[in-house]
């Protein structure tokens, strides 16, 4: 289905200007309405781009202009909260961090960007998807600091390089690119996921935490770590560049070779 710039009715909105040394773009957006499941498939808008545009700018011109319909999440738009995540061109990536320059064809030819909702995740409407399966996992790991005895009456004191074991996985933002990006969690939703694991990865290694034992415990079940077939895919989907196949690898080791020493 090809949507039109606009037209003219109820609800007709005046298209903006377009700015000077920007070229068409087209956006293939896949739709799902739950109220009409029968009529899902892909929509395409006609969008002017700047170079310097993120992907995000395109979307929300579709909303504001083209159809208000679409419906997708953002917030920060600056790569902090991880709402926009989605499949763009076959790959997992916050929309609001892809530069449209990076997108456009060199030739000069018509680029033509596909848009599509995570997969591994029911979708609600168009490009939001269910995130409670992906949530659900989150807390099982139990991503919190896991003390006993009195608390202390000032902050729990680290070294440099205690924080430094684990840093890599404290810049999680929880936007499920990776864990939408694994095979094995589409094959079975019921794996925890690359997401889960990075951030039980930060507590294991956290030498303030007590509840190391507990999380690998847990991580040792049937749908825990060992169902990861290190494919990489995890790692090279991630928008904070976190190493995460490296922090599953460490979690492993600490299962099979170090657990008394993680064990605090």
């Amino acid at each position: 289905m090809s949507v039109p710039m606009n037209n003219e009715g109820p609800g007709f909105v005046a298209l903006p200007p377009v700015p000077e040394g920007a070229v068409m773009v087209t956006l293939k957006i896949r739709r799902f309405n739950p109220e009409d499941p029968g009529k899902a498939g892909w929509a395409s808008f006609e969008v002017p781009c700047l170079p310097t545009d993120r992907l995000l700018n395109l979307l929300t011109y579709v909303k504001g202009y083209l159809d208000g319909t679409l419906t997708f999440r953002r917030s920060c738009a600056h790569g902090v909260c991880g709402s926009d995540a989605m499949v763009i061109n076959g790959v997992n990536r916050l929309a609001c961090k892809v530069l449209m320059r990076d997108m456009l064809n060199k030739d000069g030819k018509n680029t033509t960007v596909t848009i599509a909702p995570l997969k591994g995740l029911p979708v609600e409407k168009d490009l939001v998807v269910d995130m409670e399966p992906f949530f659900s996992a989150y807390r099982q790991i139990k991503p919190f600091l896991m003390t006993s005895g009195q608390e202390p009456t000032r902050e729990r004191i680290q070294s440099q390089a205690d924080r430094a074991r684990y840093d890599d996985t404290t810049k999680c933002i929880l936007c499920a690119c990776c864990t939408e990006s694994c095979p094995v969690y589409w094959a079975d939703g019921s794996y925890f996921g690359p997401a889960a694991i990075v951030n039980a990865h930060r507590f294991i290694f956290d030498s303030r935490d007590e509840g190391a034992g507990e999380r690998m415990d847990i991580l040792n079940g049937i749908d825990g770590i060992w169902r990861c077939r290190t494919t990489f895919n995890c790692t090279d989907a991630c928008p904070r560049g976190i190493k995460v196949t490296q922090a599953i690898t460490e979690v492993k080791r600490a299962l099979l070779f170090n657990r008394k020493a993680v064990v605090r």
